[in-house]
């Protein structure tokens, strides 16, 4: 479903809140999202947490923004320059943020020009700054007197940052603002709002992931006194090794509705369908499922017209609008004589309706079938005729009585009477010969006893 909203117009879906503000480019929008996440209101057997921080804490917010300023100042001010490695673009982002309102606020450094060069930080470009420039190579950039510069990537191990660090490291007034001066704008939680997390969340197992070695094992000693009682299992596996969480495979369902009325003892059955919802799983009755549930039932039901000349007899039933014989078979399937060529069958669709149904057709498709006539011959000899048609499809009858049977270009002469076989292809006389001897045994009358 699709709305159309107004600008600053607030919309609220499932919790979720967002309006659309005007962008930088005419006739655009941006959205801004409001979601307010929470705990989920159950212990988690196991949480996997990031421990980039490890026992640190961070400053204030306020505090980090003024050393952070304060260093970049005080370095322009003394004719240096100050570089400032960029990661990541949400972080280049709020750096950029941060000093173009330092900027506009201190107008005693108006005349020192503010750089960004980065693949990833050129996205920022969305954003008006009043007072920082892009600088697309160093080849463009007019190195004269104090300046800001940041640049990717942030390890310094190669690119724009590493070409000027080069240049100006070698200058006591220059700075390279993070990697000496260290100001955290780090998106990783701290020591505190971790183990506050945790303790809010109480899971069964903690593994800490993402850290540095020695930070690591701080922190798990630290959080083995935030868990006392030994319940938490705290974990730090080193690359590339195997935790194992072993997790019980016991499970309760509950009945509910109609199956609920009834008090079941130790060893009763109970038929109903399972219903998993979330972490809970109940069992209804068909009849309960639009009730206790967002699902419902149906029913499929086949009906499937067949061609059919013979008698059809009485049946058990009457079909109330036609007054035509019908019967069922095994309650299931419901067999109609609709006309004198034809013949329906009517099921609910089912795995065992469907298996009924599909013999009933098979007969009525075999007794429908005309049995090609033979000259001169007894019922018994119509049968074996008609099995081995069945069996190897072009069956003709030859001189002297016996039958000629043809498969790929092979020929084989069959005597009805001796059972022998006359062909070139072994492989085929030999099928006849083994067919012949068991249809002949299977339509052989069986002999009266002698009592």
């Amino acid at each position: 479903m699709q709305h159309v909203i107004d600008f600053h117009q607030t919309v609220e879906v499932n919790g979720i809140k967002f309006w659309c503000c005007k962008a930088d480019v005419l006739g655009t929008a941006m959205f801004m999202v409001d979601i307010i996440a929470g705990l989920p209101q159950f212990s988690p057997d196991i949480c996997i947490i990031e421990s980039t921080s490890g026992v640190q804490l961070h400053q204030s917010r306020h505090t980090r923004e003024k050393r952070f300023t304060d260093v970049i100042h005080s370095t322009v001010s003394q004719g240096g320059r100050a570089l400032i490695p960029a990661f990541a673009l949400g972080r280049a982002h709020e750096l950029l943020l941060i000093l173009d309102e330092y900027w506009d606020n201190h107008p005693d450094i108006h005349n020192i020009p503010i750089y960004y060069a980065s693949p990833l930080a050129k996205k920022c470009m969305a954003f008006v700054f009043k007072h920082i420039s892009a600088l697309n190579s160093i080849g463009d950039f007019g190195d004269v007197g104090p300046s800001v510069v940041m640049a990717s990537p942030g390890g310094l191990q190669s690119g724009f940052s590493r070409q000027l660090f080069d240049i100006w490291c070698s200058d006591k007034r220059n700075a390279c603002i993070i990697p000496v001066h260290y100001i955290s704008f780090s998106a990783h939680a701290d020591y505190a709002q971790m183990s506050t997390f945790l303790k809010e969340l109480m899971p069964l197992d903690i593994v800490l992931v993402h850290g540095e070695a020695n930070e690591l094992m701080r922190l798990t000693q630290k959080l083995f006194t935030e868990f006392p009682d030994g319940n938490t299992r705290i974990m730090n596996p080193k690359n590339c090794e195997s935790v194992e969480k072993y997790f019980t495979l016991e499970k309760m369902e509950k009945t509910i509705g109609r199956l609920a009325e009834k008090t079941l003892d130790v060893g009763d059955s109970v038929s109903g369908i399972l219903v998993k919802k979330g972490f809970t799983y109940q069992i209804m009755a068909p009849d309960d499922l639009h009730v206790f549930s967002q699902l419902s039932t149906g029913t499929v039901t086949q009906r499937i017209t067949i061609p059919f000349s013979g008698a059809f007899g009485r049946g058990n039933l009457t079909d109330e609008e036609t007054r035509l014989p019908a019967l069922t078979v095994h309650e299931r399937v419901t067999v109609k004589h609709e006309s004198g060529k034809h013949i329906s069958l009517q099921w609910s669709s089912d795995p065992i309706s469907d298996m009924v149904s599909d013999p009933i057709v098979a007969l009525v498709l075999n007794i429908s079938r005309e049995v090609p006539k033979i000259v001169n011959g007894n019922k018994v000899e119509k049968v074996i005729y008609a099995l081995f048609v069945s069996l190897f499809g072009d069956v003709k009858l030859g001189e002297n009585g016996k039958l000629v049977i043809s498969v790929d270009d092979n020929v084989a002469h069959l005597d009805k009477e001796s059972g022998d076989v006359e062909s070139e292809h072994d492989g085929l006389n030999e099928r006849v010969r083994v067919a012949f001897h068991r249809i002949q045994s299977a339509v052989k009358p069986i002999p009266l006893s002698a009592d």
